[in-house]
């Protein structure tokens, strides 16, 4: 009797585990390859991803490169024998991993690019940020920042950019700077923070403001790089106001320096968004099945996905955020997770 109740108790108890919402939605493990849990974004880019993956039925596990190049190699070289359901990839160096995609993608694993885009071989799907578009905005707003100190768009911009390896800052470079040619009057320096060291940041700023003390404008490519910046000037014996600072991604520690009043505008990154398209397109990437062109809404805003030579590929806007609305729960800085949940895309 004890031995027949034992299996019909052992029956009930997988039968509920298999309704349970959890089991019913083990779709498989997916692998996230985060270049360095350097700054906040990265920090957030993880939790987001875990979140919204779970969000529609997958287990994340995730790998830190701690920005090494060999060291990322070797880790999809490990994941690749793993067969997971498929790879989430932010990319230490978008032209050195390059032949791990291509070997990840010729074992069956689809390969998902994620905040860097590659665009040199094929991935199964791409979600980024418009970086160039950021770069856009940023001119915007230093369009407007210096026409109000200086009574026209004229002056002195020290820009100072991530890794020079990593496509995210060259596209706001790009933006930035395509838009700032219509005035001639403003004088761009740009330096790479390499490897995205805020130390490095930091150096650059106190090196700039003793060669070039009548600097207007100083735009980091990422918060972080800010708060190098500030405790250069704060060196220097700056008060906030004295030299104006934009950065680009929206972290939390931006948003402290625009209360602080050191910062003036911080053009948010939309971290959730970017995250939450990877959860909204995995059913179809790892099924293999045609990601279709068009608007789609994502928490929210509306993103473009566009079929490109290097797959489909969805872009996302950021927006600029300054006193006015720094505390607009909205933005990923403010860290309050969006309530909704992210359904897969049919």
């Amino acid at each position: 009797m004890k031995r027949i109740l034992l299996a019909v108790f052992g029956i009930l108890a997988l039968a509920f585990a298999t309704l349970t919402p959890a089991f019913a939605q083990s779709k498989g493990v997916v692998y996230y390859m985060v270049p360095t849990l350097l700054d906040e974004f990265q920090t957030g880019s993880v939790s987001a991803l875990e979140l919204f993956l779970k969000q529609t039925g997958y287990e994340m596990k995730t790998l830190n490169a701690d920005n090494k190049t060999d060291a990322q190699q070797s880790q999809m070289n490990d994941v690749i024998a793993l067969k997971p359901a498929a790879i989430i990839l932010a990319a230490v160096d978008f032209n050195a991993l390059k032949p791990s995609i291509e070997a990840a993608r010729a074992a069956g694993i689809p390969v998902v690019e994620f905040d860097r885009q590659i665009t040199s071989t094929p991935s199964d799907f791409t979600s980024v940020a418009g970086t160039v578009e950021i770069g856009y905005v940023a001119a915007d707003q230093a369009e407007k920042l210096l026409k109000a100190k200086n009574g026209s768009v004229k002056g002195k911009v020290l820009q100072v950019l991530g890794d020079p390896g990593d496509p995210y800052t060259l596209d706001i470079q790009k933006g930035f700077e395509e838009k700032m040619k219509a005035f001639p009057d403003v004088k761009i320096i740009s330096l790479p923070a390499m490897q995205w060291e805020a130390s490095n940041a930091g150096t650059i700023v106190a090196d700039q403001m003793l060669a070039n003390p009548d600097i207007d404008l100083i735009f980091s490519h990422a918060a972080h790089l800010s708060v190098a910046a500030v405790a250069s000037l704060e060196a220097a014996g700056k008060k906030p106001g004295d030299v104006m600072l934009m950065s680009s991604n929206g972290a939390p520690v931006g948003l402290d320096l625009i209360r602080k009043g050191w910062l003036n505008v911080e053009v948010e990154q939309p971290l959730y968004a970017q995250a939450a398209a990877v959860a909204m397109f995995m059913d179809k990437v790892v099924k293999k099945q045609e990601i279709k062109p068009g608007e789609y809404d994502v928490l929210g805003l509306k993103s473009t996905v566009t079929k490109e030579t290097w797959g489909p590929n969805i872009k996302i806007p950021g927006a600029a955020i300054t006193k006015e609305n720094v505390d607009n729960p909205a933005f990923w800085g403010n860290q309050k997770p969006p309530t909704d949940t992210v359904k897969s895309v049919e």
